[in-house]
């Protein structure tokens, strides 16, 4: 029977129309289906979730046929408890051991979605199955509908959301503040993972509830953790000490300043430093150049890596009110260029060439998702680097052919992580995920790396063993 369904779903056209395909097959028989995907892990994974998924998340509407999680609108608000409680009852006597939550405004590389971000909460819980054995029928994903501020959604006919504008300011964090005291009251021991939120409310969200309820938000600290990994095992092979890395980030957001400060952690805590200390050598530019705290529309969580204009008063830039990625480069030499500001071809010929220019390993990462958005291709990197750059990507890319040697592209993807992370929650029963335990997360990847002695150019494993190193990372999580 699996081969049939194998067969089935290689005769579909679209990667999209596999994607739908496979969840179909999911909520008709849950069995049948993870047969069938443990036995095509990897070749299912991008179409389960990226790049495959963002497709599946502006087309939910149109192609809607049944719920495929719980959706609590706004306009629930004061009833949010009892909904909870109901949805409870579907778990018997299996409990529920992690919930996936968005509010669809920061979806990949897309923007608000509205409702259809249903999907990237379910497919964040497909890859926890199927990257760490977590029972499926134990998750719940979980939409809170706040309204969008896409006007194509608002005026589709077959829109399925809530047609308001998004709700904003104290209405929305009295909101958000009502569904998650609820969430502690009726799912105490389960494991909450936040995903996809904006940029405004990402941080604040994770800040205020992180030692509340066990919590974890994927775009700020699972995208730090293997970002780090990837770094840690880049410094490794450049030959570089630690304290000598320069790390450079396109794209100041909610992404780039939670890689920022996991690596800065990370890296302090390695050299027996403050953050203070370390943060020094962060560099971050956002649309309107680098950090500097002379911006008084700075965000919060940005103040902690910008730099002052005394700094950058001898720098050589055209106008000290808004540097330049290359003029950063050129002025500071970094040894590591990450990419997470979804500006397709960010990463110039030039930019990569300098960075070669300075250190003959170079650690470039333009991860930004989903593949259409990538700063650089993995191509571009190499021949700008004469096949000598360290390099992980966001999206999945195919080895690259260079000087008739094939190198394998490491992808800087959290299901790296993540599943591993979420699994030891619940087995350890933490009430806190710490940046301790995030940490060795992180060097547990790394190691993973460091003992693949046939990809050179690598910075973070294949997917091949990834259910062993969610084992792995889940005993560092306690």
């Amino acid at each position: 029977m699996a081969d049939n369904l194998y067969e089935e779903y290689l005769s579909k056209e679209t990667d999209l129309d596999k994607c739908l395909y496979l969840y179909d097959l999911y909520h008709k028989d849950p069995q049948t289906f993870f047969k069938l995907a443990n036995e095509h892990r990897i070749e299912f994974l991008p179409i389960l979730y990226t790049p495959t998924i963002g497709d599946a998340v502006i087309n939910y509407s149109k192609n809607y046929k049944y719920p495929l999680g719980l959706t609590i609108f706004y306009k629930d608000k004061g009833k949010i408890k009892a909904i909870l409680e109901n949805a409870k009852k579907t778990f018997a006597d299996k409990g529920m051991t992690i919930a996936v939550v968005t509010d669809g405004e920061g979806v990949l590389g897309i923007g608000d979605q509205g409702v259809g971000a249903i999907y990237i909460s379910l497919g964040k819980l497909m890859v926890y199955a199927l990257c760490s054995q977590l029972d499926m029928s134990t998750t719940l994903p979980i939409m809170l509908d706040v309204g969008t501020n896409n006007q194509t959604l608002l005026e589709a006919d077959e829109y399925k959301g809530w047609r308001h504008s998004r709700i904003t300011g104290k209405d929305y964090y009295d909101f958000i503040d009502e569904f998650v005291h609820a969430f502690t009251t009726v799912f105490p021991d389960s494991f909450l993972h936040w995903e996809d939120f904006g940029r405004d409310n990402a941080r604040p969200v994770l800040d205020k509830y992180r030692e509340f309820h066990p919590s974890f938000n994927d775009d700020i600290q699972g995208t730090g953790v293997v970002a780090l990994a990837a770094v840690l095992s880049g410094i490794k092979k450049s030959g570089i000490p630690t304290n000598k890395h320069k790390v450079c980030i396109l794209g100041a957001g909610t992404a780039g300043c939670g890689i920022a400060n996991q690596i800065c952690k990370g890296l302090s805590l390695e050299l027996g430093i403050s953050f203070e200390e370390e943060k020094r050598n962060f560099y971050l530019i956002d649309k309107k150049g680098l950090l500097l705290d002379n911006d008084d529309n700075l965000l919060y969580f940005q103040k902690d890596f910008c730099h002052s204009e005394k700094e950058v008063s001898k720098w050589i830039v055209k106008d000290k009110r808004q540097i330049t990625l290359l003029e950063v480069i050129q002025n500071v030499h970094p040894t590591i260029l990450i990419g997470c500001s979804t500006a397709s071809g960010a990463f110039t010929d030039e930019i990569l060439t300098q960075m070669y220019s300075f250190n003959k390993k170079p650690i470039i990462m333009p991860i930004s998702n989903p593949t259409s958005k990538a700063e650089a291709t993995p191509e571009r990197v190499l021949k700008c680097t004469e096949g000598n750059a360290l390099i992980a990507t966001g999206s999945p890319f195919k080895p690259v052919i260079y000087n008739g040697r094939q190198i394998p592209i490491s992808q800087c993807n959290n299901a790296l992580v993540f599943p591993g992370i979420g699994l030891g929650m619940i087995k350890s029963k933490s009430r806190v995920l710490t940046d301790e335990m995030l940490l060795r997360a992180s060097k547990v990847v790394a190691k993973e790396t460091e003992q693949d002695t046939n990809s050179p150019n690598s910075l973070l494993p294949s997917f091949e063993k990834v259910l062993k190193l969610s084992q792995k990372i889940s005993e560092q999580i306690n």
